[in-house]
């Protein structure tokens, strides 16, 4: 069998890349279960909104591709931006600033380790 990529995205996710990139390059490469334990303790936002990520990279991996679980690897995890949601804040004398909020798009590859 060759091997199987498995895809799950989290579109429009608002946070900003830049936070999510900070955590992402420790995880590729890992197992599976590595990368969650190690995203379950860590105190960031963006920790949880990859690990739901991967979590439903797992689980496309078992219902649609019936591959084991245990053997899954993080191949490659992504975050690109995403449309940015443009606020205004009052200011002194009138004026008014430019908020950006930004959002992400957040990419998790899944790859089956070869036995």
């Amino acid at each position: 069998m060759a091997e199987s990529e498995i895809r799950a995205v989290a579109r429009y996710v608002r946070i900003s890349p830049q936070k999510v990139r900070m955590l992402v390059d420790g995880l590729k490469g890992r197992p599976v279960a590595a990368a969650i334990s190690s995203l379950k303790f860590m105190p960031q936002k963006a920790a949880a909104l990859v690990e739901k990520v991967v979590r439903s990279a797992v689980a496309n991996a078992d219902q649609q591709h019936h591959l084991d679980v245990d053997r899954l690897l993080v191949r490659n995890i992504t975050a690109d931006q995403g449309p940015t949601l443009k606020r205004f804040r009052a200011r002194a004398r009138g004026r008014g600033t430019r908020i950006l909020k930004r959002t992400a798009h957040i990419t998790v590859t899944l790859a089956q380790k070869q036995a």
